[in-house]
């Protein structure tokens, strides 16, 4: 202690309980300080939104800013809410965790880690046996790739236009122009091919081909759903020509189709799955690459070739088998289809009702696009939602797409509140437009 201060320069001790507290300063001030030490821009770009709120308390489908607002989250920040916020189970388990566990240490063995792993293999299609966990979905995509490379020994990497993996490196080289041309050169042996052409990827795939990496439902493209013979002939290609197929259901995965994985529908075994975002139930980072056995015999040469420090975290581990265990329970897929199908029906009657505003939708389960006519629309639409409570967002390669995608929990009631939502905020376009109100810019 120096002076009444700590080494740290501060009056009380470091030993605080503090660090929970929510609203300890205005929502105003807050933002200012996300500005004046996060990032500025972004706060202008929820400025122009209409959205520069600061998340408060957060349960179920809902969350409250911190002037009191209340807003159903139609984003579930791509699936990471799949089971709400902060849902019982889900707080419970990280607790009891805490009780006798930490992150772990990622260069040993690990009892939660092998459970966990263990429980994928009986869940994930087909013969999949494997685990190799990431915090990330994006470093869960740089080691599917890094694993297909390794194992072919080929370089070459194919990846749909519009698609998207994250933002690490080979993730970010197989993805859209849009986040990547920023940071050129990038990584070499990657091209695309538009998504649902098989003929396109025949051409592509040659005997350099280490693998093919597809979203099973490209979120970011604006939910694109293939035709029906897509992945059959996706699987039969790469057979072929003996490259690895993988699947990123990072936002797909997990019950978001109403299935447990997007790929059921078509009942093709990718050689790699790549999960994230809802696998711990929105509490603990974690994120995983489930590989079928062949694909380990270029890890058993050297397991240390990747490493990830806060892979696998125990604490993590013990969050997704709470979670698996709560969308494993009986009726819980139907009740997401159901709810789906709820939504459906919304959407035809917002259609007939706007029918100068809508063009369409795009859904399995609750994983779904609703189409406005033009771009220019569905940077209006978020913000016309978020001034009637609901949180959801365009598509950033599709911007005439919105992105609905709420808790895999909504009730019946709660998705009559979106409907109703939506058809207002597609009243207040139409005035916004015939007022010449400018068109919110978003880069």
């Amino acid at each position: 202690m120096r002076d009444g201060k700590n080494e740290c320069g501060q009056e009380k001790p470091l030993h605080r309980t503090d660090y929970g507290i929510i609203g300890a300063k205005p929502q105003s001030e807050i933002v200012a300080e996300f500005a004046a030490f996060v990032s500025p821009g972004k706060v202008d770009v929820y400025r122009a939104l209409g959205f520069d709120a600061v998340p408060g308390r957060r349960e179920g489908v809902y969350i409250w800013d911190l002037e009191g607002k209340r807003y159903v989250n139609c984003r579930s920040s791509g699936g990471v809410f799949n089971l709400g916020h902060r849902h019982p189970s889900m707080v419970v388990a990280l607790k009891s965790a805490l009780e006798s566990l930490d992150i772990g240490d990622h260069m040993l063995l690990s009892e939660h880690r092998a459970k966990l792993a263990a429980r994928l293999a009986e869940l994930t299609p087909g013969d999949i046996r494997y685990t190799f966990f990431t915090p990330s979905g994006g470093e869960a995509c740089d080691l599917a790739i890094k694993l297909a490379r390794g194992y072919t020994g080929r370089p070459g990497i194919i990846s749909a236009i519009g698609g998207y993996h994250g933002h690490t490196g080979f993730a970010l080289s197989a993805g859209d122009p849009r986040f990547k041309k920023y940071f050129e050169p990038l990584m070499p042996g990657f091209k695309q091919v538009p998504f649902g052409d098989a003929g396109a990827l025949e051409r592509a795939v040659d005997e350099t081909t280490a693998a093919v990496i597809f979203e099973t439902l490209p979120a970011t493209a604006g939910i694109l759903i293939p035709p029906d013979d897509y992945y059959p002939r996706v699987r039969e290609i790469c057979d072929k020509a003996g490259a690895l197929l993988i699947l990123d259901e990072v936002q797909a995965g997990l019950g978001r189709t109403g299935r447990m994985w997007a790929i059921d529908e078509w009942q093709v075994v990718p050689d790699m799955l790549v999960l994230g975002k809802g696998l711990s139930g929105g509490m603990y980072p974690i994120s995983a690459v489930c590989y079928r056995p062949q694909i380990d015999e270029f890890l058993r040469r050297d397991p240390f070739v990747h490493l990830s420090s806060f892979g696998g975290a125990d604490l993590g581990c013990a969050c997704a088998l709470a979670m698996l265990d709560e969308i494993c329970r009986p009726g819980f897929l139907e009740h997401v289809s159901e709810m789906g199908e709820r939504f459906e029906r919304g959407f035809s009657e917002l259609k007939e009702k706007h029918p100068d505003l809508v063009s369409g939708w795009r859904r399995r389960g609750l994983m779904m696009a609703f189409e406005l006519k033009e771009d220019r629309l569905g940077p209006m639409m978020t913000y016309a939602l978020g001034k009637n409570g609901v949180i959801a967002v365009f598509s950033d390669f599709r911007p005439k797409a919105m992105q609905i995608m709420p808790p895999l929990i909504i009730e019946p009631d709660e998705v009559d509140f979106v409907l109703d939502a939506m058809d207002r905020a597609l009243s207040l376009m139409r005035k916004m437009l015939a007022d010449g109100v400018e068109i919110p810019y978003i880069p």
